[in-house]
């Protein structure tokens, strides 16, 4: 769904005085709903009459921010909720100057940059393990297989000259297989 949303430092006259209005748009002959993936939300500020101490949620704090913003020396709830203090950390930089935006920017760069960096590095490790677990994990079952083979084609060889009426003595010592593994067969 695609939202719009509007905040309003005034009332509109032909509307119903509330904080949020939410409205959907519809076909003016049909009065159909056009699509339920796009919303646009009203916010009108002056309707919204809570003090700072009076505000409970994020919402209530935030759209306090919004009205207060341009009369507010200190942002409120900032011992409460670090989301204000990001909020204003951004007000900070909107105030730096041309060569302190820049000095910013080229640190926010070099920061995203080792990101992507440390992000590529981890991802290539885990290919890298991948592959070399895969390898040994082929290799060990490449190496038990063999040995499963020969001691299974030791057990036909014997079968074979156990038929062939050989004595237990000649079959263990040609085959390597002991008394009790002969005599299964």
């Amino acid at each position: 769904a695609v939202y719009g949303v509007f905040f309003m430092n005034f009332r509109l006259e032909d509307m119903p005085h509330k904080l949020r209005t939410d409205i959907v748009l519809s076909d003016r002959d049909t009065h159909e709903q056009f699509s339920d993936k796009l919303r646009f939300i009203f916010i009108e500020l002056p309707s919204f009459r809570k003090e700072e101490e009076e505000c409970v949620t994020d919402f209530e704090r935030w759209i306090y921010v919004l009205k207060n913003m341009e009369t507010l020396n200190r942002m409120p709830f900032k011992a409460r909720k670090s989301v204000f203090e990001k909020l204003e950390k951004i007000v900070d930089i909107a105030s730096l100057s041309k060569e302190e935006r820049m000095k910013y920017d080229e640190s926010i760069k070099v920061y995203r940059d080792s990101l992507v960096t440390m992000e590529f590095a981890e991802q290539k490790g885990r290919a890298e393990g991948l592959a070399e677990g895969m390898a040994k994990g082929m290799a060990k079952g490449k190496a038990e297989g063999k040995a499963e083979g020969k001691a299974e084609e030791r057990r036909i060889i014997a079968g074979q000259l156990k038929r062939m009426g050989m004595s237990f003595d000649a079959i263990r010592e040609v085959t390597g297989l002991s008394d009790s593994e002969i005599d299964k067969l």
